[in-house]
């Protein structure tokens, strides 16, 4: 399988989309990061809806980085989509979000999350958990043919 972006990155906070593509020029991945600002965003890009209808929607990303609190649609009715359609139910999905809040990490595991990840508020901290991150799961993790 092939495919045009390695991480999906759904990030509204300008700061912090630029500080995770950072990290990950860090790594040499920046040329592989789809960035979308919105959960509709999202969810447009990855069944190839709307601005992404000329997609190959089979044409998945290796991960995707979402942040919950997003407009328009928000992370966790996007983590909810992904998991309720055939297409995307495998897609690893990996929660960055500054919320420490016990009912959403219960609420993000409950809906299938693989990963859920508080966001450092430390520049240096935060560069190493998006590399950490990336490392994880674009050369470490085995992926399931789709």
């Amino acid at each position: 399988m092939s495919t045009c972006t390695d991480i999906l990155l759904v990030e509204d906070q300008a700061s912090d989309a630029e500080l995770a593509l950072h990290a990950l020029r860090g790594l040499d991945l920046d040329r592989d990061v789809t960035l979308v600002r919105d959960g509709a965003e999202a969810l447009d890009f990855l069944f190839a809806r709307g601005a992404y209808s000329d997609r190959d929607p089979d044409d998945l990303p290796r991960f995707v980085l979402l942040d919950l609190k997003l407009p328009k649609v928000d992370g966790l009715q996007v983590l909810e989509a992904i998991r309720a359609d055939d297409r995307t139910r495998d897609l690893p999905v990996v929660v960055l979000t500054s919320s420490k809040e016990a009912c959403d990490v219960e609420r993000c595991y409950d809906l299938g999350a693989n990963s859920y990840v508080v966001k450092p508020v430390d520049f240096d901290q935060f560069t190493d958990a998006i590399q950490d991150i990336g490392r994880y799961w674009l050369a470490r993790n085995v992926i399931r043919d789709r």
